[in-house]
């Protein structure tokens, strides 16, 4: 039954600058006296709206009277590239341009036209620059160019991060499970709850208008028109790789917020009971929004908190870890909240304490020691990279994925973890496997590359879990079968839909 979301907040949190907890200088320069503008290099939280960074460039803006300059990149030579994840990123770029006339912000929308083209870039605005400010994101390619280009700089940078509800520095020291996480989120996480960006940070003005330095613009024009319109010739004609292409998803947060909406009207009454079931639909279709950036974990919550009635006052006091009943939600709420903050929250913790943590050496000593000792097992299948890529196993469950993955650019949340668990079943090696999945899931999903993918991939090879009864192969880690999954899950209409046709 389609539910009406009417009622009131009871519960509006305090808008009050950004935490200090948030901000990390990333060199020791201080802000520039003589300055034209303040800047804004948006990385990972492409959004104009509830954004810990976009406040904090705004609030220099407006302290020091200086016009604000948004820049937004798109490279072609980062790892993964391809038309589909320009396609997406592109409209969230285009909902910004329309977004930001008439603020007084200059956004500058960056389309690298050739590999490399947009070296010197940051540089050259910050050179006119007061601050510049930038997104907290734990991914090592992302932090290695940050830090680069803050350490080549004479102005101060500060990096702020809005990744999640709990600010990755408030714990000293990766989790090991989410049972650990859960009990420090239960005894921390209430005071970060009252602190929240704002929804409209450019809503109020407060800095004067300016222009963007032409000698800049002269370079690294902002992106055409029809690269801004969705025109797939104009996509097209760039060097980036046409596979994967778009899909059919919209990216922005017009869209982003469009699901939202119609999963706490329609999805989240389910979500507790009918997510596993890839037939239910129950899920919030989130995840590649939260991504790219272009809805905040913050609103999510916000909205949803809106749609419960709820207010901090319902919080539990318990501190056990226990799963349900601390938000002080209904059940589905609950198992929800649970996947959107302890199990998100968790990877981006692991990802900003652990250098390494894409490496198979960051698996748990437990499950490095069962895994080599079981790497030499029989398997009945083996596959190779071409042969995953293409769907053409031998288990027409596993291939249903997979077509999925390639085509729709996601994957049931469910399904991947047997996704990876056959992976790691039908190779050679516990390597080979890592190396897989991550190569298809950061290849084809629109969601990958993200802290939360290397969640799912090392959960696969026994990172956040525990040892369970020793099985060829597996060892003590965790293993999942297709005939097992069949028989709990409802997947018709699935299999119906991503199974090859038949041909007669």
């Amino acid at each position: 039954m389609r539910r009406e979301i009417t009622a009131a907040a009871e519960w509006s949190p305090s808008i009050s600058g950004v935490p200090a907890i948030r901000i990390q200088s990333l060199n020791r320069a201080p802000p520039r006296r003589e300055a034209r503008h303040v800047l804004y290099w948006m990385v990972s939280a492409r959004r104009l709206e509830w954004s810990f960074a976009l406040d904090r460039a705004v609030e220099h803006a407006r302290a020091l009277a200086l016009p604000l300059v948004i820049l937004e990149e798109l490279d072609i030579g980062s790892s993964w590239a391809s038309q589909r994840m320009h396609a997406f990123a592109l409209d969230g770029m285009r909902e910004h341009a329309l977004r930001t006339a008439g603020t007084g912000a200059i956004y500058h929308p960056y389309v690298e036209p050739l590999e490399g083209a947009a070296e010197g870039l940051v540089e050259a605005l910050a050179s006119e620059t007061a601050v510049v400010v930038t997104d907290d994101w734990p991914i090592t390619s992302v932090r290695r160019r940050q830090t680069t280009v803050a350490e080549r700089l004479d102005v101060a940078v500060e990096c702020v991060d809005g990744n999640g509800l709990l600010p990755v520095r408030a714990a000293e020291r990766p989790f090991v499970s989410a049972h650990h996480f859960r009990r420090f989120l239960q005894k921390h996480l209430g005071e970060c709850l009252l602190e929240m960006p704002s929804p409209d940070p450019l809503a109020e003005g407060g800095f004067p208008p300016g222009t963007f330095p032409s000698w800049v613009a002269g370079r690294w024009p902002s992106a055409s028109a029809p690269l801004l319109s969705g025109d797939p010739g104009a996509l097209s004609a760039l060097p980036v790789p046409r596979t994967p292409p778009a899909t059919d998803l919209r990216g922005g947060g017009t869209e982003g917020r469009r699901r939202l909406a119609r999963f706490l009207a329609d999805g989240l009454s389910r979500y507790g009971a009918e997510r596993k079931h890839p037939d239910a639909e129950a899920g919030s279709g989130l995840s590649p929004y939260l991504h790219w950036g272009h809805v905040s974990v913050h609103e999510v919550f916000h909205a949803l908190s809106t749609a419960e009635g709820w207010s901090p006052a319902r919080l539990g006091s318990r501190t056990d870890g226990a799963k349900g009943g601390w938000w002080g939600v209904g059940v589905s709420a609950e198992a929800f909240l649970d996947e959107l903050v302890t199990w998100r929250e968790l990877g981006f913790g692991y990802c900003h304490h652990v250098a390494g943590y894409d490496r198979y050496e960051s698996l748990p000593a437990w499950a490095l020691e069962t895994l080599d000792a079981h790497a030499g097992d029989a398997r009945p299948f083996r596959y190779g990279l071409d042969d995953f890529d293409r769907a053409e196993t031998h288990d027409p469950l596993w291939n249903a994925a997979q077509r999925e993955l390639r085509e729709a650019g996601r994957m049931h949340n469910y399904l991947r973890m047997l996704w990876g668990k056959k992976i790691l079943e039908w190779t050679r090696h516990p390597r080979e496997a890592l190396e897989i999945m991550v190569e298809l899931n950061n290849r084809y999903a629109l969601d990958g590359r993200d802290p939360n993918s290397y969640t799912g991939i090392f959960w696969v090879l026994g990172r956040f879990d525990r040892g369970w009864p020793e099985r060829p192969v597996y060892g003590k880690v965790r293993s999942m079968s297709s005939e097992s999954t069949r028989r709990k899950l409802r997947l018709h209409d699935y299999l119906d839909r991503w199974s090859p046709p038949v041909v007669p």
